[in-house]
């Protein structure tokens, strides 16, 4: 894990040639404090080089309880982009369509979801749940996904000690206090039943 201080214009971290910058990342969300994955800005990186001209962000990071997506939205876990609100319905389908074939992102969703704008990530992992969402997510554990758990069980009170990206004893016992109060199976491990209470609970 890796910390940045960067103002609204710089760069995001790992971002070449200003392509991506801390506003157009943060978007609309209020947060202070953003987090990301190297392989989704390196993706961005490699998908930028191959789209060679200037790409619109309409959205990008929200922190859970900021809302505006979905209950397990990678957009949570800083990964997800959506793009090209500026274009017009032929240069969209161009986009998602390079977007597809480039191999760059994990998932790019289809137009019938998103017709005025592209959507695609960098998730990592095998959902929890079958349906999709965040993979499942233990003790030992780091990255984005052990953010979005850690802020969620502070917003609703249940402290981590931090919001670090790691998974350690103090997280653990958060979890675990999470799962005795809300009567699912109690055993320190984020999976689906997990995943799908807490962030029911936080995103607005």
């Amino acid at each position: 894990m890796e910390t940045y201080y960067r103002a609204e214009n710089e760069a995001m971290p790992y971002i070449t040639g200003n392509t991506l910058t801390v506003r157009e990342f943060r978007g609309s969300s209020k947060s202070d404090l953003l987090w990301t994955e190297l392989r989704a800005m390196q993706s961005w990186n490699n998908f930028r080089r191959l789209y060679g001209r200037a790409i619109y962000v309409g959205y990008a990071f929200k922190r859970p309880w900021e809302g505006g997506h979905g209950l397990m939205s990678q957009h949570y876990a800083g990964v997800a982009f959506d793009v090209g609100q500026n274009l017009n319905n032929t240069q969209r389908a161009e986009m998602r369509s390079l977007a597809s074939r480039s191999g760059f992102w994990s998932y790019v969703e289809p137009v019938s979801l998103t017709p005025t704008w592209v959507h695609f990530d960098r998730r990592r992992g095998t959902p929890a749940c079958p349906e999709g969402g965040y993979p499942l997510t233990r003790r030992g554990n780091l990255g984005a996904y052990v953010l979005v758990l850690q802020d969620s069980l502070n917003r609703l009170g249940y402290a981590t000690g931090g919001i670090d990206g790691v998974f350690g004893a103090g997280t653990e016992a958060a979890v675990r206090a999470y799962q005795a109060n809300r009567r699912i199976g109690v055993d320190g491990v984020v999976g689906c039943k997990t995943w799908s209470s807490l962030m029911a609970q936080v995103v607005v």
